[in-house]
């Protein structure tokens, strides 16, 4: 019989309802032991099988529970995913791994000296970026020289939390989803040489940034551009990939968050469709001929990330999302905010 992991969760707020509860719930390798919420009570409606508890402590006390989510607000995460590793469990750790990277390598160092898994869920499994994944990884474009990524939104109000807008470290969008940029970028290009950061508050009455442009620098002639405001109420592609040979533009079209708060329900198949409409441009040179189409984007699924951390704990299989891949992202991440302190280019080392 396949072995089971027993997991819980640290917190039902918008990514254990939406990112984490419904797909260990859904696979057939995970068990959902329990979730914690503080005062409410609404995980009981979906998942009343689980046990409730009312801390993250009397949770990390379940000798059952194998493997535990921490995804609670960003200030918490290094403190929790170190009692986890301290009370003997695996760790599953939300975005950003942690506010800085010294925390993040801390608990690399941590996991690794009592031998249990630490991993960081991302964007790596969404749709639009597999495409651009596929463009790169096949060299369509030739020698690449540009790349500018976004993640854009229309929130020019207060969102009402704290503990991504408020005063708080780790607090502001380049830690939000600056994060899921950052990490793709390394994933796609490397860790770059250095970087040169532009990151404020456009809002007024703010405190945390919501604006952040950051230029990663690569080898000569290559250069990758992040960007992220809560001004794009009409949105751009969220990815222009420029080689020698041609263009390839990618809209932000993985439909797995909104059909997940529509309430459906996820599975180890493909559990949603490609976009309806096309929602890319390629145009280059393919065999020798010159190109211009649509295309559109390939199929998701955050399901894959909870398979591979299950192959990783139960057959040796690679971390999908090793924490010393949280370190870089947040090597990166300090290192912008920075640069835009200082106004200047901030060299890095791995």
């Amino acid at each position: 019989m396949a072995r089971i992991i027993n997991t819980g969760i640290c917190s039902y707020g918008m990514s254990g309802k939406l990112f984490h509860a419904p797909f260990i719930k859904a696979s057939p390798h995970f068990r959902l032991s329990a979730i914690v919420e503080r005062h409410k009570n609404e995980s009981r409606k979906k998942y009343p099988d689980s046990k409730l508890y009312r801390t993250v402590e009397e949770m990390l006390n379940d000798k059952n529970i194998e493997l535990v989510v921490v995804n609670t607000p960003v200030q918490t995460h290094f403190e929790y995913a170190k009692a986890a590793l301290h009370a003997g469990k695996n760790i599953v750790v939300e975005k950003p791994f942690t506010v800085n990277a010294a925390e993040a390598f801390e608990l690399d160092k941590l996991a690794k000296e009592k031998n249990f898994f630490g991993s960081v869920s991302n964007r790596r499994y969404d749709g639009d970026y597999l495409a651009l994944k596929d463009v790169v990884s096949e060299n369509i474009l030739g020698t690449l020289k540009e790349a500018e990524m976004r993640f854009d939104r229309y929130r020019p109000g207060y969102s009402g939390k704290e503990h991504k807008e408020g005063d708080k470290p780790g607090a502001g969008n380049l830690h939000d989803l600056g994060t899921h940029l950052v990490d793709q970028a390394i994933q796609l290009f490397g860790f770059p040489d250095a970087v040169f950061a532009d990151v404020f508050t456009m809002r007024q009455n703010m405190i945390a940034n919501d604006y952040f442009e950051v230029l990663l620098y690569y080898p000569r002639p290559f250069r990758v551009r992040i960007k992220g405001t809560v001004f794009a109420r009409e949105p751009y592609h969220a990815y222009i990939l420029q080689g020698e040979n041609g263009t390839f533009m990618q809209q932000r079209s993985d439909l797995q968050e909104e059909r997940l708060l529509t309430g459906d329900t996820p599975d180890v198949s493909a559990w949603i469709h490609t976009p309806d409409n096309f929602d890319g441009v390629l145009n280059t040179i393919l065999n020798g001929s010159h190109t211009r189409k649509n295309t559109r984007s390939e199929i998701g699924n955050y399901m894959n990330y909870y398979e591979e951390v299950y192959q990783s704990l139960v057959n040796h299989a690679q971390n999908p999302v090793p924490a010393s891949d949280g370190i870089l992202t947040m090597k990166i991440i300090d290192a912008a905010l920075q640069s835009s302190k200082e106004q200047r280019v901030i060299k890095l080392e791995r």
